[in-house]
């Protein structure tokens, strides 16, 4: 038995390559060309930076969220544009931007920050001045909040 064991193995793991190569990668391959991961969205993504009134909501938002976060003896002084903002797609933004963080104890220090949020409502524009319509989905850069 002990002669057969690395042949037996050596069969196994063929037959499981084979078997992933030709029934589950179609299948894989198939799932990806249907809609099924397709969102229908007036929203494109850009690898480039961009600047549109809904990056610049974004911005605001981004800034109202580290401000609510701050401590009672912090504040925050925001540029009036971000470094970069980009779209993600669907409503998705990625935005950069530096902040100055003003503390009794450490004085003011300036950090680039990088936030993610999303507008829940998708193309349905009509309530994007409300704060409730977005969320921060990650923040980075700002460890010491």
């Amino acid at each position: 038995m002990k002669k057969y064991s690395i042949l037996i193995f050596i069969a196994a793991l063929t037959t499981l390559l084979l078997v992933q190569k030709e029934v589950v990668m179609p299948f894989v391959y198939k799932a990806i060309q249907s809609d099924l991961f397709l969102i229908d969205s007036e929203d494109q993504g850009d690898q480039s930076a961009i600047s549109t009134p809904l990056t610049a909501l974004a911005f605001s938002y981004c800034n109202s969220h580290i401000k609510a976060n701050l401590d009672t003896d912090t504040s925050a002084n925001f540029p009036e544009k971000p470094i970069n903002a980009w779209s993600l797609g669907n409503y998705q933004y990625v935005i950069n931007a530096e902040v100055d963080i003003t503390n009794a104890t450490t004085g003011t220090t300036t950090k680039k920050y990088a936030c993610r949020i999303n507008y829940k409502n998708g193309d349905d524009q009509e309530g994007i001045l409300d704060p409730a319509n977005w969320s921060i989905e990650g923040l980075s850069g700002l460890s010491s909040l």
